[in-house]
């Protein structure tokens, strides 16, 4: 082994680093009243009372039995690689180390990111005593060994999920290490061709999602307008329960497209819908054709809710109707009364807004009035929500494009609820733990999601397994007014 000068910290005052000899990848035996270590191409020998063996220098610091000190084998060359500063602190959630480079030495190039059930072993082309001192998360077992090509860290926990990425910093040189100590994976088998996963996404700090993959079923939307229940409690029989769209919190009156069965329960409102048949799903602006039948069986075509037009159909309680309006308030398919615009729209009725004293046909309170719609390809199902994550494997978050008037709930970090499903067809239910629509997007694309639609989220996100609430929820689970069913095919 090739020899380096000796340092001027040889000196009898010098303050030893005494560490097992296995932390340097050595052996240690005694024989013949000395002491041996032994490694890959070099063999020191120590005879205590007398010193270090020829060849090394007899002002080495001497050892203690199996442990060697640092300063000798720094002195001796027995590192190949340079010395790196260790700092360390909580980043986020995450556990971050930072390793100083000398001057000069740009950082290695080295996996940027990987992950282990239970252990990793990283390895490192810089000596870093530094490791030795650092204070790992609570319950991870570290073991660290410097080595003369670098330095190799083995972390241990089982049950968890250690994840770490690296990534290098310049002026001055660095190279930094993130690890996040993660609660286990989990995957439960729900039916055939259906399973409940609680898995980890990185974008890239970690985000946990609850979900339910299925492969093969039937997805329904169920509940009732003006009813609010439990998700559990509007499908009990079903496999997975999903929140569904938005309603209004004052008269759990549905907002947006609602088709069960053929059937419309709830008219669109200008938002992003899962459309589907069968097993095939769809995300698309709803199409839809709105009409409005007189009191003589006369039809006019009618815009509806946020898609103004002439004549007006407006389903969803609030201020309805313009300056320049009227409105006739209809309940039970009768004109209840005719008032100027704008007007408060109640729950359980329907208004058609149209110009002053300009109806479609002649009109008075008492008079018939029926409203009728229908999607343009029809579908069996339809659940309106939005606004829409992913679209054919790319970012597509953008409330912008959607009918949000007021955008804060979409920005703010609460639990979000999605559909999504891979190009395979596999369909996803899927709840997250705390954080925005758009890095669920990214999220989502990390795992494969080809399209993906967020649903009510906040205090509304659920997911329900055969009865059983699976996301975390702070207090009483909220009741809603629809939701997505799955059932065995």
């Amino acid at each position: 082994m090739r020899l380096l000068p000796l340092l001027l910290f040889l000196s009898c005052s010098l303050a030893q680093t005494l560490l097992p000899a296995s932390t340097f990848g050595l052996s240690f035996r005694e024989e013949a009243s000395a002491w041996i270590y032994e490694g890959e191409g070099v063999r020191f020998v120590y005879a205590p009372g007398v010193g270090w063996a020829e060849p090394l220098d007899p002002r080495l610091p001497p050892p203690d039995g199996e442990k060697l000190p640092l300063e000798a084998l720094k002195a001796l060359g027995f590192f190949l690689v340079p010395e790196a500063g260790v700092r360390h602190g909580i980043q986020g959630r995450g556990f971050r180390l930072v390793l100083d480079l000398p001057a000069g030495e740009a950082a290695a190039h080295l996996p940027l990111e990987g992950q282990g059930q239970g252990s990793l072993l990283l390895s490192f082309p810089y000596l870093a005593p530094g490791m030795l001192q650092v204070p790992w998360p609570k319950g991870l077992e570290a073991r660290v060994r410097l080595l003369p090509k670098g330095t190799e860290l083995f972390l241990s926990l089982p049950g968890r999920l250690l994840r770490y990425r690296l990534f290098p910093l310049k002026e001055p040189d660095r190279l930094v290490l993130d690890l996040f100590v993660l609660e286990a994976e989990v995957e439960e088998p729900v039916a055939a061709g259906v399973r409940y996963r609680e898995i980890w996404a990185f974008t890239p700090e970690p985000l946990r999602l609850y979900l339910v993959e299925a492969e093969k079923g039937r997805l329904v939307p169920v509940g009732k307008p003006g009813v609010r229940a439990l998700p559990k409690d509007l499908a009990p029989n079903a496999l997975a329960v999903l929140n569904g769209g938005y309603f209004d919190p004052k008269t759990a009156t549905p907002i947006g497209l609602w088709v069960q069965d053929g059937v419309t329960v709830s008219y669109p409102s200008g938002r992003m819908a899962l459309l589907w048949d069968g097993f095939s799903f769809f995300l698309g602006v709803p199409r839809f054709e709105a009409m409005v039948q007189g009191p003589s069986g006369e039809r006019v075509r009618v815009g509806i809710n946020t898609s103004r037009a002439r004549y007006t159909a407006h389903t969803v309680p609030g201020t309805v109707g313009r300056e320049g309006e009227e409105v006739a308030l209809v309940m039970g398919n009768r004109v209840q009364a005719i008032f100027p615009a704008p007007q408060e729209l109640p729950p359980g009725a329907w208004a058609l807004a149209f110009p002053k004293e300009a109806p479609p046909f002649p009109l008075r309170p008492g008079d018939s009035l029926s409203l009728y719609g229908r999607l343009d390809p029809p579908f069996r199902y339809a659940l309106e929500a939005g606004p829409l994550l992913v679209q054919k494997g790319q970012y597509a978050f953008d409330p912008n494009r959607e009918n949000f008037r007021d955008k804060r709930p979409l920005e703010a970090i609460a639990p979000q609820a999605a559909v999504a499903w891979t190009r395979e067809g596999k369909l996803w239910l899927v709840v997250s733990e705390p954080t925005t629509p758009g890095v669920l997007a990214r999220a989502l694309l990390t795992l494969g999601a080809w399209n993906a639609l967020r649903m009510d989220g906040g205090g509304s996100a659920q997911l329900w397994v055969k009865g059983r609430l699976r996301n975390p929820y702070q207090g009483s689970p909220r009741p809603v007014v629809s939701a997505l069913a799955l059932y065995a095919p």
